[in-house]
């Protein structure tokens, strides 16, 4: 028995995996990812603050950069993809923009608009990163889903269950 299969079985089975039919298949699933979403968000914290000294949700800001073009996404455009407030929103920036991390530019045409876009720094160091975080994602899901979390979460991804194969 591997460290991970020794880790799934100390859980607890998830409430919600099987139902009772109270709760449709796409609620319980959407459960399922809630549990398996704090999981990862838990153990990514030490790791990419060991890895990239940045918050988590600093992390999520260059994560979400990491997906434009080099010109980046107007500041009000990252606040409403990551649900956060403007104003936590300008204090994170700010602390990635002293990093090296990201830059902040005025958007042409808009006074009051701010793009922000990765530095060839933050990529490099994501790049660098990007193995060890992504085992970490594919460990912690692992070890928080089992065979029934898997087929709660077939409601919302049909396909998941033959990729788990």
């Amino acid at each position: 028995m591997s460290a991970a299969d020794t880790h799934a079985a100390d859980q607890p089975a998830c409430p919600l995996a099987s139902g009772d039919g109270l709760l449709p298949d796409e609620l319980r699933a959407w459960m399922v990812l809630l549990a398996a979403t704090g999981t990862v968000e838990q153990r990514l914290r030490s790791v990419v603050k060991e890895t990239l000294d940045v918050s988590h949700d600093e992390f999520l800001i260059l994560c979400l950069l990491a997906g434009q073009p080099h010109t980046g996404l107007r500041m009000t455009r990252v606040a409403d993809l990551l649900g956060r407030p403007k104003t936590r929103l300008t204090y994170q920036i700010a602390c990635l923009q002293r990093a090296g991390l990201v830059t902040r530019t005025s958007v042409c045409g808009d006074k009051r608009g701010v793009q922000v876009a990765l530095t060839d720094k933050a990529r490099e160091l994501l790049r660098a990163a990007s193995a060890r975080l992504a085992g970490t994602v594919r460990q912690a899901l692992a070890d928080s889903m089992g065979p029934e979390q898997r087929a709660a979460m077939c409601a919302l991804v049909p396909d998941l269950d033959d990729e788990a194969r």
